[in-house]
């Protein structure tokens, strides 16, 4: 499982030119699954994510949390992140989970974050969608559940 953890001002996603999911100051989160991920991987990435001290303090130090700074979650599911480039120039996603695993993980993770950060935001799984986000920082960590 991989997660793109964005720090942001503020983020959306839409579909067709309607807002699905739309934050202030929080993350933006691209969710990568892979055939081998489970709820055990899931929970281990969303104690990590909810527990980063990536937000500045007064003194300008990286010391507190989303929690500390009211912070939401606008939670995107992009299979792209299992996208192996090895060979040739057309990437291959075979390492991507299939899409009734991937979207089961997805929901599981939507629902375990909102027991313990009251906003989050989602996309839709498998739709065509335009994300926007101002970066904070710019701030970005890569969770691999493979590295954890």
């Amino acid at each position: 499982m991989r997660f793109v953890i964005q720090r942001v001002k503020k983020a959306s996603v839409s579909i067709g030119g309607e807002t699905v999911g739309e934050i202030g100051k929080g993350y933006l989160v691209l969710i990568g699954v892979s055939e081998d991920d489970t709820e055990a991987a899931a929970d281990k990435m969303i104690r990590k994510m909810i527990g980063l001290r990536i937000f500045e303090d007064e003194a300008g130090k990286t010391n507190l949390s989303l929690a500390d700074v009211d912070g939401s979650l606008l939670l995107v599911s992009q299979f792209t992140l299992y996208a192996n480039c090895r060979k040739g120039n057309r990437p291959s996603f075979i390492e991507a989970g299939k899409p009734e695993k991937a979207e089961a993980l997805y929901e599981y993770i939507i629902r375990e974050c909102k027991k313990s950060v009251p906003e989050v935001q989602t996309g839709r799984f498998g739709a065509e969608m335009e994300v926007s986000l101002v970066n904070d920082g710019p701030f970005t960590i890569l969770l691999d559940s493979e590295k954890l």
